[in-house]
Parts: C-alpha cells; sequence; structure tokens
C-alpha cells in the first residue's frame, strides 16, 4: 500500500479544513496558465506545469520562513484570442477571467485574507487592468499581478534570448519539469517569427493582437535547439528564489506600509 507524503500547508489542494481553521493567512496566490500549442515539442500544459514549479517551491521556502502562504489551485485555460484556429487552444475571454477573479476575490475576503498575487505563466495574459477594477471592487483586499517570466533576466541562462514562447528558455524549463513530455529536439520547428511591418509596432508604441498562424509556422517564437535542462535547472532556482521572497515581504508588511516614507 503506498503511504501518501504528508499534506502540504501551504498548497489548498493538499490542506485540509482542520489545519485552515487554525491558520491566519497573510498572501493567497492564484496561479493562472494557459493550455496550448507550444511548438510541436512541448505540452499543451507547459504553461501550467511551470507555474507549478514554481510556485509550490516559492511558497516552501517562504512557509519555513514564516510567511503564512497559501497557494491556490491553478486555473489553466487563459486568453488565446489570437490562436482560435488552432485546435484545442483553450480560450477565455478578459471578461470571463474578470468574472472569475471577482468571485475568487470574494472568498478571500470572506476567509479574512489581506493580499493576493495573481501568478501569470502566460503572455497572452494581463491582468493589470483587472486588478485596478478588483481594487475598487475590493477596497479590503490588496491584489496584484506577477509574470515570472519576467523576473529574472535570460541573459546568462540560455543562448538564444529574443524568443517568447517554446523557445530555449521554456523548453530548457520543461525538459527539467517533465523530461517526459518533452520531444525530441529534432523534432521541434525551429520557432522563426514574423515581425510586423509596421515600425511603429516593432519598436513597441503601437500594439495589436498577432494572429499567431500568420507569424509563427510552428506556434514557436524563439529558436528552442539549444535548451539543455541544467540551464533549465539554473533559471528554475533563480526565479524561485526571487518569487519565494516577494511572498515574504508580502505576508511580514501591513498593506499600510507598502510605501517608502522620505
Amino acid at each position: 500500500m503506498r503511504i501518501p507524503n504528508p499534506p502540504r500547508p501551504y498548497i489548498l489542494a493538499e490542506t485540509n479544513w482542520k489545519a485552515i481553521q487554525k491558520t491566519k493567512f497573510e498572501v493567497a496566490v492564484l496561479p493562472w496558465g494557459a493550455t496550448e500549442a507550444h511548438n510541436y515539442h512541448l505540452p499543451y500544459a507547459t504553461d501550467n506545469f511551470q507555474n507549478e514549479a514554481i510556485t509550490e517551491p516559492a511558497a516552501k521556502l517562504a512557509w519555513e520562513r514564516g510567511a503564512k502562504v497559501i497557494v491556490l489551485p491553478n486555473i489553466p485555460f487563459g486568453v488565446q484570442t489570437g490562436q482560435l484556429d488552432i485546435p484545442l487552444c483553450m480560450n477565455v475571454l478578459p471578461s470571463t477571467q474578470l468574472a472569475i477573479l471577482k468571485d475568487v476575490c470574494d472568498v478571500l475576503v470572506r476567509a479574512g485574507i489581506p493580499k493576493l498575487v495573481i501568478f501569470n505563466g502566460h503572455g497572452g495574459n494581463d491582468f493589470k487592468m483587472m486588478v485596478r477594477e478588483l481594487s475598487f471592487h475590493f477596497p479590503q483586499l490588496f491584489a496584484c499581478t506577477l509574470n515570472w517570466f519576467k523576473t529574472e533576466n535570460k541573459s546568462g541562462y540560455f543562448t538564444h534570448l529574443d524568443g517568447d514562447h517554446a523557445d530555449e528558455m521554456e523548453t530548457s524549463l520543461m525538459l527539467e519539469i517533465q523530461p517526459s513530455l518533452v520531444l525530441p529536439l529534432e523534432e521541434a520547428g525551429d520557432g522563426f517569427v514574423k515581425k510586423w511591418k509596421f515600425k511603429a509596432m516593432q519598436e513597441g508604441w503601437v500594439n495589436a493582437q498577432r494572429a499567431w498562424t500568420r507569424a509563427s509556422k510552428d506556434t514557436g517564437a524563439g529558436n528552442p535547439y539549444e535548451s539543455r535542462a541544467e540551464n533549465g535547472r539554473r533559471y528554475l532556482e533563480a526565479v524561485v528564489s526571487k518569487v519565494s521572497d516577494f511572498f515574504v515581504d508580502l505576508a511580514e508588511t501591513p498593506v499600510e506600509s507598502f510605501m517608502i516614507e522620505e
């Protein structure tokens, strides 16, 4: 008979009401990923696996330092409005995301949790304006959004730095996290992405929805061929460390003390 590991008290899906009733949580973490094509070689749930591989060890480190953090179940569907013609890219609209967030925030407020981190693992999700609206509806709850893929500069870990989807960074992470789900790299596409014709878009001061299959023949964005698990491990450790430090700082700091006094 298999003996299960003890439930982790900082993972909501594993803990129980007996433990929950005894704990005053300061920070709730809501991982939000996506289910989508990742070139030919990575699984559709890549963003969700990455969210789990970062939030769980980061919360563990924070918990061991005394931070009362609780990680909520990952939401696996993201905004895929540029990939509607790719089979089974599971799209939810931003308006749907906001509706879900409002319901989650209502639960957190009822539980007396004062801080929420929306932990984003998908480039197509953008929670910035939703955080503004949440502050209107739930003034007693501090909400922020964290894009983990912006926490650590890729330079020093990877060779190809200009990708952002199923690239060398993501592939290296998955070779470390879920190697059995990664196809041999020779089966991957090259991840070449066409750029916008307009200079304003190239410079970044005009933005638009990118039609993914017009931009990339393999759904990738970035060369994955030099991906290595060891590089993914080093990068993952750096990201987890930074995220954990933020969880601790957020948990330990009263909301009224968030600003630096001159």
